[in-house]
């Protein structure tokens, strides 16, 4: 079975960290910019932007209105529309 375009870039990336051909300061700057593409957010970081209170924001991902994440132990809500 062909692996998928997100397994084939992640199994690209694990062969280079392998190779020494990326470094800690590369891995950073992909992830930075994957961060980028999601626009995401940290829960406070989306009230304090969208002129809402903590509490509002984690009600609207709780209800579905907003999409969020947990990347290492932190929430982030994704808002790429």
């Amino acid at each position: 079975m062909k692996p998928t375009l997100s397994e084939s870039i992640i199994n690209n990336i694990g062969a280079k960290v392998q190779n020494n051909e990326l470094d800690n300061i590369d891995l950073l700057i992909i992830i930075e910019s994957c961060g980028r593409f999601l626009n995401l957010k940290t829960i406070s970081e989306y009230a304090k932007y969208s002129s809402l209170d903590y509490n509002s924001v984690k009600a609207r991902i709780k209800s579905g209105a907003l999409e969020s994440c947990e990347i290492f132990g932190v929430k982030f809500v994704v808002e790429n529309d």
